[in-house]
């Protein structure tokens, strides 16, 4: 399975206007594509930063879907006032539910790099190591591992019931990955705090 995703800063009055376009226009339009398997958006209200992400059955899909892909990304730069539109193509590596993460849910999301050739220690590591200490977090709901093996790039979600839950917890989950980093000699180099605005995924469990 893979993904593609486009980050935007914007204007953050401009975020409610983006969220709208992107629920009613591109939204149903995307769910009747071939391989498409769901859509969600990530949202900072405070520096009007998004990150739209389609996901495909397979990298076969998301190519053929690249040009309405940019046609959106377009759109949506115009939308919010946005200078540039950073795509980046990803597989999903690891992806698992305790419970679905519904609209309004808030997410941490961690960037990393990582060794080459060291991706696939880190992922099983992640899954037997990382995400059972994820999972005991209060409001814990799902959590999700993007990879770029060409870049020796990461990107996981995590998801809570609410943004006053990740608040609880933000202190505790940052100190874990970044432990885990450690140990991995991975290197973090962002970490984000975000609402899910969107949570319309049918991404099967891969744990």
């Amino acid at each position: 399975m893979h993904a593609r995703s486009t980050s935007i800063r914007g204007n953050p009055a401009n975020l409610d206007v983006g969220i709208a376009y992107v629920r009613d226009e591109v939204l149903p339009a995307v769910q009747q594509a071939e391989g498409c398997i769901g859509l969600s958006m990530l949202t900072d209200r405070e520096n009007g930063r998004c990150i739209v992400a389609t996901a495909w059955a397979d990298e076969e899909d998301m190519r053929a879907n690249a040009a309405e892909d940019r046609t959106v990304q377009h759109r949506l730069l115009h939308m919010l006032g946005g200078g540039h539109a950073d795509v980046q193509e990803w597989e999903i590596a690891i992806l698992h539910r305790d419970r679905p993460a519904g609209d309004g849910a808030g997410t941490q999301v961690t960037w990393a790099r990582i060794p080459p050739n060291h991706l696939d220690d880190l992922l099983e590591a992640y899954r037997h190591n990382l995400m059972p200490k994820l999972q005991e977090l209060p409001g814990f709901c799902s959590v999700s591992m993007l990879v770029d093996r060409r870049n020796s790039r990461t990107v996981s979600v995590t998801s809570f019931e609410t943004r006053e839950a990740l608040e609880l917890v933000r202190k505790h989950a940052r100190s874990l990955r970044e432990q885990f980093a450690r140990a991995m000699g991975a290197r973090i180099v962002d970490v984000a705090e975000m609402d899910l605005a969107l949570a319309h995924l049918r991404v099967p469990e891969t744990v």
